[in-house]
């Protein structure tokens, strides 16, 4: 499996990381987040396999998260019910996500990029 590459494409964010995949020359598809969002299936798979907390994959900074109150409603949530909240809407997703089906990562920071897709 190559790379995928969750993205929206107006995020500044998001934008570095494809800057960053193309200047290293790492091929990759390219999935507009909000037009094609992972199904809960892979979401829950994409969190599995990152070893991150559930809580990561919420864009905590977006509308909608502030919209539906996810705030005070993830404190007391299941994993189950996380999984099905985030699968609602791929704006609820911190973006980007990377994977290549055995790594993850989750945002963009240049120095985790070296050193997982390097």
């Amino acid at each position: 499996m190559g790379l995928i590459l969750y993205w929206y494409p107006k995020c500044g964010t998001c934008r570095n990381a494809k800057k960053w995949l193309d200047h290293h020359e790492l091929q990759y598809e390219a999935i507009h987040i909000a037009e094609n969002p992972p199904s809960r299936t892979e979401i829950e798979q994409l969190y599995k396999t990152s070893g991150l907390e559930l809580k990561k994959f919420f864009n905590t900074s977006g509308q909608k998260y502030r919209e539906l109150g996810l705030k005070d409603k993830l404190k007391d949530a299941t994993e189950a019910e996380m999984l099905d909240i985030l699968a609602t809407d791929g704006m609820l997703l911190k973006r980007p996500i990377v994977t290549d089906g055995a790594k993850v990562t989750v945002g963009f920071k240049e120095e985790q990029f070296e050193q997982v897709w390097n």
